[in-house]
């Protein structure tokens, strides 16, 4: 055994030599034997005195004050929280902001003139929709460049094209989507609502034909919502373009519109963004629809009245029907139950 240790011994300090310099040779028994001790033993007695000394709080005063205790006092808590390094927690008291992305109305609602803008200007009418225009484009100019101090790239004709694209994008997201909060990224909180009522249980044919005028802008406001820097921002933009809409019930049956039959459609639409937040973009928000504008057509609602022996009172036949209006269809049209 002794001979097997010495040729592996041997062995060892043969490859080392090779490997090795002469300098960095360790002979195995003085490195296994070698004490742990520090080079010099020069301030040994000031290394020994070096030691960290831990101040050991109560472990009583620590449950105190987790177990919220009365009697421990609010200066104490404090102390003990600075000691330890530690943040005191927060007042449940306090009130916080819930984030707003939109407003919930229009800011210095646009008028659109009667006539869209094609008075004479020697009328009483034309005369006043010239000052009205002139101090309105005014305001406008300064409303677009405080824009610009918070969106550097802000132009007006690439807004143009923006704007229309959002504005074919959102109708298309209700159509195809519905009342899906994927439509909320086009449109704002304010709009969605408008937008998805009356739209549950019918099918929607919406499609963009050309726009008959170029889009242009009419309206620029901006306004703080709660405090000075939470800064809103809203464009109203006129659109004229040609669009067919129809629209089905839950049978299939057209109610309003039509797909053949295009319609020249002459709309200001407001879009917003919030310039205070960099990670909102300009969603659609309203619509301005003038007093002038004539009444879009009422939905086709045909009803078919049973047959009743002669000499019933009108009255029953009114009932009659009323109590047939109030009926719950299934999806193939048979009346399934009547609500009391």
């Amino acid at each position: 055994m002794s001979l097997v240790c010495s040729l592996g011994l041997a062995l060892s300090r043969n490859i080392l030599s090779r490997t090795l310099s002469p300098r960095m040779i360790v002979p195995l028994r003085e490195y296994k034997m070698r004490p742990n001790k520090h080079r010099t033993l020069q301030h040994k007695k000031a290394r020994a005195s070096k030691v960290m000394k831990v101040q050991l709080y109560e472990a009583d005063l620590q449950r105190r004050i987790e177990t919220n205790d009365p009697s421990i006092t609010p200066a104490e808590k404090k102390m003990f929280y600075k000691i330890m390094g530690i943040l005191p927690p927060t007042n449940e008291k306090e009130v916080k902001m819930s984030y707003i992305g939109s407003t919930g109305a229009l800011i210095d609602t646009y008028v659109p003139t009667e006539g869209d803008g094609k008075a004479s200007i020697l009328s009483k009418e034309g005369a006043k929709e010239g000052l009205t225009k002139g101090t309105g484009k005014g305001k406008s100019f300064l409303a677009a460049r405080k824009i610009r101090s918070y969106e550097d790239d802000f132009d007006q004709k690439t807004f143009l094209l923006q704007a229309q694209e959002i504005y074919i994008k959102a109708h298309k997201s209700l159509v195809e989507n519905g009342e899906d909060e994927c439509l909320l990224k086009y449109v704002t909180e304010k709009a969605y609502p408008e937008m998805v009522h009356n739209v549950r249980r019918k099918t929607l044919r919406w499609e963009f034909i050309k726009s008959l005028e170029p889009p242009t802008i009419v309206h620029i406001r901006t306004q703080d919502l709660l405090q000075k820097q939470n800064k809103f921002a809203q464009v109203t933009v006129r659109f004229h373009t040609q669009q067919t809409l129809a629209v089905y019930d839950r049978f299939g049956r057209l109610i309003h519109g039509s797909e053949v039959v295009a319609k020249d459609v002459l709309e200001y639409v407001v879009f917003e963004r919030h310039l205070a937040s960099i990670y909102e973009s300009w969603r659609l928000h309203s619509k301005i629809i003038p007093d002038w504008a004539p009444q879009k057509p009422s939905s086709l609602l045909t009803t078919v009245l049973p047959d009743y022996e002669e000499g019933e009172e009108s009255s029953q036949t009114e009932v009659e029907v009323e109590h047939d209006d109030e009926a719950i269809y299934d999806q193939h049209g048979n009346k399934m139950k009547t609500s009391s």
